[in-house]
């Protein structure tokens, strides 16, 4: 009777998969006849309910069926590709509320690697970047607790919890001897997908830092908003940084790269099943009207970071300057269950206009930047080196003059003497009058002592705040070079057309998609 009972969990099994067996094959049988109906592996699901069995029985503890199946569920999926998951109700929740821009956790875009947890990229303006968390640094432990035997769902999990409440991260770093703690405060992520400023007059700034279903309409806004602030609403060149940008939705890189694009293919997809055979293609109208481009990539570029930045070389549109990219070429699709959880399965792999596959490849930048530190660009004001003007004898410049050849102005005449000299009692009078007057300057001076000091004070400090202003190629080497770059560009380009980039808006219609 004893091993009755311990053999009802298999048999219990047996009946639902012979079940599902059947339900299937119906199925099958009924979407097409011509089809032969594919056996399912009968062995293997044997093994599956032997091991469901043995765990049942012999585990130290006892293990809810609906936890276990949950396990073989997931493993299942990650055991496919580390981009493919299964998604609780909670954590398809947190995914949906993550593509509108706000969550709570720490500002990190993470995945799995040889069972630890790895940094995609840091969200810009989140608690993880100010604390100071790189692409590619290794989280070994949350807290106390070891991340090895953690699933990405658990440790994201971990990783989220109440603003204000603290986190420690242990993780290890390429090129450090040893694992470094930080500590990390969390908080509400407000993910403000674009950004954008004048670098000079003429030259825009706009960073792309993940892309969310309304990134495509805050691009043209930040496009607008660059003209508004140009004298005459001409933009001469535009940097577009995509650096440590993870992805994120594929129309929003679809609609980036139609801002820049008159025609042509994007993007296309390719997979098993027919919906995920598409074709992407631009419409008519660059908002820029031409003007040259810089793309900026890095290691932490992936998926729809690389959409654009493929099509926009590929296309000969912009030039592509820093590092490989990270080489995410595939798609995942998010499928919803009946238990509100869903499946997040990698359904097909995109390729650039030129038919290249990003997977495990990456975007190969057309000028490499190697990562550059300046420790000081500051000068002594001293000009040591030698000029024509500096030399004895030089000849002058006919249309112009040189530093030392202008006229000095003439110096300040010493007033004459006055015909009338005082007598020396006057002069002893005034003498006493102006001493009485220094006494009362002296007495109003100590009670406005405090007020001037401050004064004082308050200028030293606006002076030190001016000096402490860090220039472009020390704050962002990679941003000084590409806009070097985009200099020389736009000269070439208005050499070539002998016009200006156009100020007039250019309003984009959406990108089409259709099926192959």
């Amino acid at each position: 009777m004893q091993n009755l009972f311990r053999h009802v969990p298999s048999l219990l099994i047996g009946s639902v998969l012979g079940s599902f067996i059947a339900l299937n094959a119906s199925v099958f049988a009924t979407r097409n006849d011509a089809e032969a109906v594919k056996s399912l592996p009968f062995e293997e699901l044997r093994t599956f309910t032997e091991v469901f069995q043995r765990i049942k029985t012999d585990y130290v503890e006892d293990v809810e069926d609906k936890v276990l199946l949950e396990h073989a569920i997931q493993g299942m999926l990650t055991g496919l590709d580390p981009h493919s998951n299964y998604l609780t109700p909670d954590a398809y929740q947190d995914l949906q509320v993550g593509t509108t821009g706000e969550f709570g956790g720490l500002g990190i875009e993470v995945g799995m690697d040889n069972g630890f947890i790895k940094v995609v990229t840091p969200i810009d303006d989140t608690p993880a970047q100010r604390a100071g968390i790189q692409s590619g640094d290794m989280i070994i432990r949350l807290d106390d607790t070891p991340v090895k035997g953690l699933n990405l769902n658990d440790a994201v999990k971990k990783m989220r919890g109440k603003p204000g409440t603290p986190i420690k991260l242990t993780i290890v770093r390429e090129g450090q001897d040893k694992p470094r703690t930080i500590e990390i405060i969390r908080d509400i992520i407000q993910v403000k997908s674009v950004k954008n400023r004048l670098l000079e007059e003429g030259y825009g700034y706009v960073r792309v830092s993940n892309f969310q279903s309304h990134t495509g309409d805050d691009l043209e806004k930040a496009i607008e908003h660059l003209r508004k602030e140009s004298k005459n609403g001409a933009i001469k060149g535009l940097v577009l940084d995509l650096r440590n940008n993870p992805g994120g939705v594929l129309n929003a890189a679809v609609a980036v790269s139609d801002a820049f694009l008159n025609d042509g293919l994007i993007v296309y997809t390719e997979g098993r099943i027919e919906d995920s055979n598409l074709k992407f293609k631009a419409k008519s109208g660059d908002l820029l009207n031409g003007a040259p481009m810089v793309v900026l990539v890095n290691g932490g570029s992936a998926s729809a970071s690389e959409i654009v930045a493929g099509a926009l070389q590929d296309h000969k549109r912009a030039v592509i300057m820093g590092s490989k990219t990270f080489g995410k070429g595939s798609v995942q699709t998010i499928l919803p269950m009946n238990n509100n959880a869903a499946l997040k399965l990698t359904t097909a792999r995109y390729f650039t206009p030129s038919g290249r596959s990003i997977q495990a490849e990456g975007i190969q930048p057309d000028i490499v930047l190697n990562k550059v530190e300046i420790n000081s660009v500051e000068s002594n004001g001293e000009e040591l080196n030698i000029k024509e003007s500096d030399l004895s004898g030089h000849l002058q410049n006919p249309k112009g003059k040189t530093e030392k050849d202008k006229v000095k102005a003439p110096e300040k005449m010493p007033e004459p003497e006055s015909e009338a000299k005082p007598s020396e009692e006057e002069s002893k009078a005034e003498a006493l009058k102006e001493e009485g007057n220094e006494a009362a300057e002296s007495k109003e001076t100590k009670e406005d002592g405090k007020d001037s000091k401050n004064a004082a004070n308050a200028s030293k400090e606006v002076s030190k705040d001016k000096k402490k202003k860090v220039p472009l190629v020390k704050s962002d080497y990679a941003l000084y070079e590409a806009l070097n770059l985009l200099k020389g560009l736009a000269i070439v380009d208005s050499a070539k057309s002998g016009i200006t980039p156009a100020s007039k808006p250019v309003t984009k219609a959406p990108a089409k998609s259709s099926k192959e």
